[in-house]
């Protein structure tokens, strides 16, 4: 999955549990639904999984400056910059939000387009609920 910086979805990809995120990094940078802006510096951030020389030649191919630390390495900043914030955390959100659909918590639908569709429409009602501000007197159920 790929994310903004707020946790909107803007690329997902379905891949079995035995494939590691690393080789479907082509693959959801390729299906992102907003290309990066020509011209601006766009930065990737990611874990340490995505060290190897590989990854890192795919992420300057889409044009993105990669930002790729340990855990270990942001501790480190956090305690001696007080102003650094750690951007690990925008894809977990995303998942989490995810997980708030019962329905995607526990796949059982059979058919992978089925299954996809079902988490595109979750990924785009979390983007509205992000993007479009909710006003008082604006009420979205869901």
């Amino acid at each position: 999955m790929l994310t903004d910086g707020a946790g909107v979805p803007l690329s997902l990809v379905i891949t079995g549990a035995n494939r590691h995120d690393v080789a479907e990094l082509e693959n959801v940078l390729s299906s992102a639904i907003v290309a990066a802006p020509k011209g601006k510096v766009t930065n990737l951030c990611a874990d340490a999984g995505y060290t190897g020389n590989p990854a890192l030649q795919v992420i300057l191919s889409f044009g993105y400056i990669p930002h790729v630390r340990s855990r270990g390495e942001e501790k480190l900043l956090l305690e001696t910059n007080p102003d650094f914030h750690a951007r690990r955390w925008v894809v977990e959100a995303c998942h989490s939000w995810i997980n708030r659909f019962r329905k995607l918590l526990v796949r059982f639908e059979k058919k992978l387009s089925s299954y996809l569709g079902l988490l595109e429409f979750a990924c785009a009602i979390i983007a509205f609920r992000k993007v479009i501000p909710v006003y008082p007197g604006f009420i979205i159920s869901g």
